[in-house]
């Protein structure tokens, strides 16, 4: 409350539904003290087909209890949900506010967010094509989602959702779900081991897109003033033959953000409503999702995530912690890790080990007041619902210089 009335006195702005548009910007100056939360989580709320996902919402669902209560024990001011489905009435968004943020867990105090943003991802639309070369288009199950613009057994799997205490300009956000991968220059188009040739016909690789589920610049007008978001989910660098087609669009996934907040002309850079080029020089930006791409471990091709990391626009932090990830047991791939496991966010099959895959980067001309890893130790409250999800919310405090 105390939060919501600062921003009232500082902004000057009415309360507004998150299908409004948002009102003018005031250029009031903002409170000297405020801290700002921005995390990233990936939940796995999806289902196995359209609409499931919000008929267990409509339930009791313990698994989004679970995931809510982080949430309001963590209470972030701008929150990125990976893999939660996207239905175009937002049935599952509208429930999981209505019925599980805003209704107690297990102790915690309800959250409300008066603002959300989600928009149709890539994963399980068909694109007509035969991307995973088997000789058939389409089909049923993983042949159909092999085949889909990103994978997904379904049109909306694994979406993302967007939840903010603050106005987000929808009309300013831009999204390069439609950007071609062969736009990108240089772009690491992935070869044939057994041909020496590329992968992808050159009429295939000519339509492919290269975001797998989306990519959305999001302006948030806060208390720090206006900030972007830029959210994404990269496909995993696995599921794939010898070509290493998805370790190839995982690095250019994460590469597009880097081209996006790097200067130049760009007019290859062009956003799902036609506007073309970078983010502006000036704008301050946070960088927030699942990226798939640990620095040091796992399948990914060597350096996907140092381009974020090492942007020279990039804040220079170390790597948000966890008690509960120093802890884990290291067995398996984990055993044969070089990176530290207090910096691990994901908890995956013993056959990948845990990883840090989850980021969130704040762009230079904010100062990083706190950040973390949502993964207690054992005994410790909240403890018992890390396991909703594989992955651990990440999370930073940022505050103006």
């Amino acid at each position: 409350m105390c939060r919501r009335l600062l921003l009232a006195l500082a902004l000057c702005l009415p309360m507004a539904s998150h299908a409004e548009a948002p009102p003018a910007f005031a250029d009031a100056p903002p409170p000297p003290a405020m801290n700002l939360r921005v995390a990233t989580f990936n939940v796995s709320l999806h289902g196995e087909r359209t609409g499931e996902l919000a008929e267990r919402l409509a339930g009791d669902d313990a698994k989004a209890r679970q995931i809510a209560a982080i949430i309001q024990m963590q209470r972030p001011d701008v929150l990125l949900l990976n893999e939660f489905d996207y239905d175009e009435g937002e049935r599952a968004a509208e429930l999981f506010q209505r019925r599980y943020l805003e209704v107690a867990q297990s102790g915690q105090e309800p959250i409300r967010y008066e603002y959300r943003y989600l928009a149709p991802v890539n994963t399980g639309v068909p694109s007509g094509l035969d991307l995973d070369r088997n000789g058939a288009t389409g089909g049923e199950g993983r042949e159909r989602g092999n085949d889909a613009w990103g994978y997904g057994l379904y049109p909306g799997q694994f979406g993302m959702l967007v939840l903010s205490r603050y106005p987000i300009e929808r009309e300013q956000a831009r999204s390069f779900r439609m950007l071609r991968w062969s736009t990108l220059p240089d772009a690491s188009a992935p070869i044939a081991p057994e041909t020496g040739k590329p992968y992808y016909p050159a009429e295939v690789w000519a339509q492919l897109r290269l975001s797998s589920k989306s990519h959305w610049d999001l302006p948030i007008r806060t208390p720090l003033g206006r900030i972007h978001l830029l959210a994404a989910h990269p496909t995993p660098p696995i599921f794939a033959g010898p070509e290493r087609r998805n370790a190839h669009r995982n690095f250019d996934e994460i590469r597009l953000w880097a081209e996006y907040i790097s200067p130049g002309d760009k007019p290859w850079l062009c956003d799902d409503d036609g506007r073309c080029g970078p983010l502006s020089a000036d704008a301050r930006f946070v960088i927030a999702g699942d990226m798939n791409a640990d620095p040091i471990d796992g399948n990914g091709l060597p350096g996907a995530i140092t381009q974020l990391l090492d942007h020279p626009r990039v804040l220079k932090s170390p790597a948000a912690r966890s008690e509960g990830g120093a802890e884990a047991p290291q067995t398996g791939a984990s055993a044969a890790h070089r990176g530290p496991p207090a910096e691990d966010t994901a908890a995956f099959h013993p056959s990948s080990g845990n990883l840090r895959v989850d980021y969130v980067l704040p762009s230079r001309g904010f100062r990083l007041v706190n950040q973390g890893v949502f993964w207690p130790r054992t005994g410790e409250p909240g403890a018992e619902w890390v396991e909703a999800s594989d992955h651990r919310m990440v999370w930073a405090d940022i505050s103006n210089e």
